[in-house]
């Protein structure tokens, strides 16, 4: 008797533990990336607004060619850039080698296109982009490229692009 009440117990503390550790987990990965629910977007937009995550940055998942990529959103980006091991597993050309300054320093680089880059339901076709073979590079970063063709404005911790 005594030890089904001990085993209920122990139960009864993981059940809550884990209930608290889903609950947190949700809420810190919403901190961090705030716009998480944009990978739900699949119909055409023509404004979608991004919410600035905790450490300064905009997030937010979007579509290269089709396969689903999480973006740091980088104004100071001049093209889409894609590390290289990503690049491979989504079967992108590497195109012409070049030497590319990236926050890490100078590393090598190639150029590519992509068919398609979606994010939130905007999307550009025929995007020149960048395949970044640091070890470094773990992010996409949405750079210009595609940017540049939607207007951009920032304010009060939200980015908002508008199709022209």
């Amino acid at each position: 008797m005594r030890r089904t009440g001990l085993l209920m117990m122990i139960a009864g503390w993981l059940l809550l533990a884990g209930l608290i550790w889903w609950v947190m987990g949700g809420a810190l990965e919403r901190r961090e990336n705030p716009n998480a629910r944009l990978a739900e977007v699949t119909s055409p937009r023509a404004e979608i607004v991004l919410q600035r995550g905790r450490d300064g940055h905009y997030r937010a998942p979007g579509r290269i060619n089709g396969h689903a990529v999480d973006f740091l959103v980088d104004t100071g980006a001049t093209q889409v850039a894609i590390p290289l091991e990503l690049a491979k597993a989504m079967g992108l050309r590497a195109g012409k080698a070049f030497q590319a300054q990236t926050a890490s320093g100078l590393t090598l680089a190639y150029a590519t296109r992509l068919d398609s880059v979606s994010l939130g339901g905007l999307e550009a076709r025929d995007v020149s982009g960048t395949l970044i073979a640091s070890k470094g590079a773990e992010e996409v970063l949405l750079g210009m490229s595609f940017l540049s063709r939607f207007d951009i404005a920032i304010r009060a911790g939200e980015m908002t692009l508008r199709a022209h």
